[in-house]
C-alpha cells in the first residue's frame, strides 16, 4: 500500500503542474463569467452573440471537465488509502493504473502551448494549376479532413465551396471545431502534392497536382484581432452559381481586402449580405492571426503583405504511382498506405510535426 500511495502523490503533483501550465484556473474563471453572461435574458436578444458565447463556453468546458474529474478522483483514492484496509489494494491499483492511462492521454495537451492552439480551425483549400486533375486532387483532400474529423470527432461546417466545371473542387471553406483543433491540424498548413496517373485524360499519363491548404486559427470575437475600418474595402455584388434565384438577383455577395497585406475574402454562401460579411470578417481575422504567427509580428501593423500560406511552401507528396507513398518534406515521416491516408489517417502526420516542433523550441 505504501508504494501505491507513492504513486498516487506523484500523480497528484504532475497534474497540478499540468494544470497550472494550461492555465485551467484562469480557464474556469473565465467560463463562470461566460456563464453568468449567459444567464442574462437580454444577452439572446442578439442570437449571433449569444452562439458565439455558448459556443466559447462549450469549448472551456470540454476542457476543463477532464482535469477537474482526474483531480478529484485522486483526491478521493488518497481519502480512500488513508483508511488503511489491506483487502481493498488490488482494486486500488487497478484503479491508479487507469487514472495513469489518463493523465498520459490528457498531459498530450502540453504540447499545444500556441497562443491560438485551443483556437477551433477555419480550413481553406484551393485547388491550383493543373485544370481538372488538380480540382479533382481539392476535393480529395476536402474528403481526407472530412473524414479525418470524423474520426477524431470533431464537428465540421461548410463555410463556403466552389465546384469545378467537370469534377472536384476550386476552393472549399470548412470550419473544424474541436479540442485543441488549431493545434493539430496546424500542420497541414501549405502546398500538397500529388503524382498518379491522371483520370481525365484519353493516355492515361502521369499527372502531377498540386493544392493549397490553409490552417487558420477561427478568430471569432473582434477583440482578439482588431481591424481598423479605414484598412478595409468591401465589395458587394452579385452571387453566382446554384442556390436558386435570390442567389442570382440580389448583391449578397461579399468581397472584404485588407488593404495593408492585400489580403482578399470572398464569401457568398448564405443569401444575407450581413451574414457573409459577418462570416468574411471571420475568415479575414483567422487568416491576420495565421499571418501574425508566421511573421512573429507583435501586431497587426507589423505584418508584411501576404498570405497565410503561398504556393512555395509544399509540405506533403502524395504519389500513387508508379508506387505509393505519402511523404512529409519537413519531418520526413512517411506512410506508404496511401490509401488509408486519403482516408483520414493523419494522426501520425501530426504528431510527427508536433514533435519536431517542439524539439526544435526547446
Amino acid at each position: 500500500m505504501q508504494s501505491l500511495g507513492k504513486r498516487i502523490t506523484e500523480l497528484e503533483s504532475e497534474v497540478l503542474k499540468a494544470v497550472e501550465r494550461l492555465g485551467l484556473m484562469q480557464k474556469n474563471e473565465q467560463l463562470v463569467e461566460l456563464d453568468e453572461q449567459l444567464a442574462q435574458p437580454e444577452v439572446w436578444n442578439n442570437p449571433t452573440s449569444a452562439q458565439l458565447l455558448s459556443k466559447q463556453a462549450a469549448d472551456l468546458r470540454s476542457l476543463i471537465a477532464p482535469w477537474e474529474t482526474l483531480q478529484v478522483q485522486l483526491a478521493d483514492m488518497h481519502e480512500l488509502m488513508e483508511l488503511g484496509d489491506e483487502s481493498l489494494a488490488k482494486e486500488f491499483e487497478g484503479q491508479v493504473t487507469e487514472m495513469e492511462k489518463e493523465f498520459s492521454a490528457l498531459k498530450k495537451q502540453l504540447i499545444f502551448d500556441g497562443e491560438f492552439d485551443d483556437h477551433n480551425v477555419i480550413l481553406r483549400i484551393t485547388s491550383g494549376a493543373g485544370g481538372t486533375d488538380a480540382q479533382d486532387w481539392a476535393e480529395m483532400l476536402e474528403r481526407m479532413y472530412l473524414r479525418w474529423a470524423e474520426k477524431s470527432k470533431f464537428g465540421t461546417k461548410n463555410v463556403e465551396r466552389s465546384t469545378g466545371e467537370e469534377a472536384g473542387i476550386k476552393t472549399s471553406v470548412i470550419e473544424v471545431s474541436g479540442s485543441f483543433a488549431y493545434g493539430r491540424m496546424r500542420s497541414e498548413n501549405g502546398v500538397h502534392r500529388l503524382v498518379r496517373l491522371s483520370p481525365f485524360n484519353s493516355d492515361n499519363l502521369r499527372q502531377t497536382s498540386f493544392a493549397l491548404v490553409e490552417i487558420l486559427p477561427q478568430i471569432d470575437g473582434p477583440d482578439k484581432i482588431v481591424i481598423e475600418d479605414k484598412d478595409l474595402k468591401v465589395d458587394v455584388y452579385r452571387s453566382g452559381g446554384s442556390g436558386g434565384q435570390s442567389v442570382n438577383t440580389t448583391d449578397s455577395a461579399v468581397r472584404i481586402t485588407h488593404l495593408p497585406t492585400n489580403i482578399v475574402v470572398a464569401i457568398q454562401n448564405e443569401r444575407s449580405q450581413l451574414q457573409n460579411r459577418e462570416t468574411a470578417m471571420r475568415v479575414l481575422r483567422s487568416k491576420l492571426a495565421q499571418l501574425k504567427i508566421e511573421q512573429h509580428a507583435d501586431n497587426l501593423q507589423d505584418l508584411q503583405a501576404g498570405e497565410s500560406a503561398n504556393w512555395g511552401s509544399q509540405i506533403r507528396n502524395y504519389v500513387l504511382h508508379p508506387y505509393t507513398l505519402v511523404k512529409d518534406t519537413r519531418t520526413k515521416y512517411e506512410d506508404k498506405d496511401a490509401k488509408s491516408v486519403l482516408d483520414g489517417k493523419l494522426d501520425e502526420f501530426m504528431n510527427s510535426f508536433l514533435e519536431n516542433t517542439s524539439q526544435e523550441n526547446q
